[in-house]
């Protein structure tokens, strides 16, 4: 069975008349199942360019920080293909992150000032993240990357404090305790298909170091 691409031409100006041209007439000369094309003919900042971007894209200009209420569409065609290639690996790569899950349980176990993520035993994960949670977050971060170790805050800001929650009636400091008290902990360390053991020894270590400090 043939499956028609959906292709979308996203956000081009009335201005761009010879880009609007080339990229339908490309696009016609293919085919799709459905074709979308938004023309804009504004580029200020809360203009409706602006206002499609953000909608794309979580609803985010910069990284952690949502202005609206968004969506997550940005899988391209190109994109699309890869991760189909990369597909047949997944399960290989998931063992793989299991496995650096559980080095890090059994190094970090138990150790003073340091959560680790609770695992029931009724789940499998494929660990996207592996986050422990610490008092002393920043001072653990600005330590990991003096030794060129970097870490991620998932996520600096809380949700209900994003700007596309605004009127929803609890945007304000202390009105989700637990939610902001998890904020100002949570660390993810490095996990993934790139990190190899040796490298994974030295984030172990340097926690261990930091804990005596």
């Amino acid at each position: 069975m043939n499956i028609l691409p959906t292709v979308s031409i996203l956000v081009i100006s009335f201005n761009q008349e010879r880009f609007i041209r080339d990229a339908l007439e490309s696009a016609l000369d293919q085919d799709y199942e459905n074709l979308e094309v938004i023309v804009a003919d504004d580029a200020s900042r809360d203009g409706t360019q602006a206002i499609i971007r953000l909608l794309r894209n979580y609803g985010s200009r910069v990284k952690y920080r949502h202005e609206i209420a968004g969506y997550n569409s940005r899988l391209d065609e190109m994109q699309a293909a890869f991760l189909r290639v990369k597909l047949k690996h997944l399960e290989q790569w998931n063992t793989q992150r299991r496995e650096q899950a559980a080095t890090y349980m059994q190094a970090l176990s138990g150790k003073q000032g340091l959560t680790l993520p609770v695992v029931p035993e009724w789940t499998v994960p494929v660990w996207h993240l592996f986050v422990v949670r610490t008092t002393r977050r920043d001072t653990l971060q600005a330590w990991l990357h003096e030794a060129g170790i970097q870490t991620q805050i998932h996520y600096p800001i809380p949700p209900h404090l994003q700007g596309a929650y605004r009127h929803s009636g609890i945007a304000q400091e202390g009105s989700l305790p637990l939610t902001e008290v998890l904020h100002r902990e949570v660390l993810s360390l490095p996990l993934g298909v790139h990190l190899a053991q040796e490298q994974q020894q030295q984030v172990i270590d340097r926690i261990l170091a930091w804990q005596s400090e």
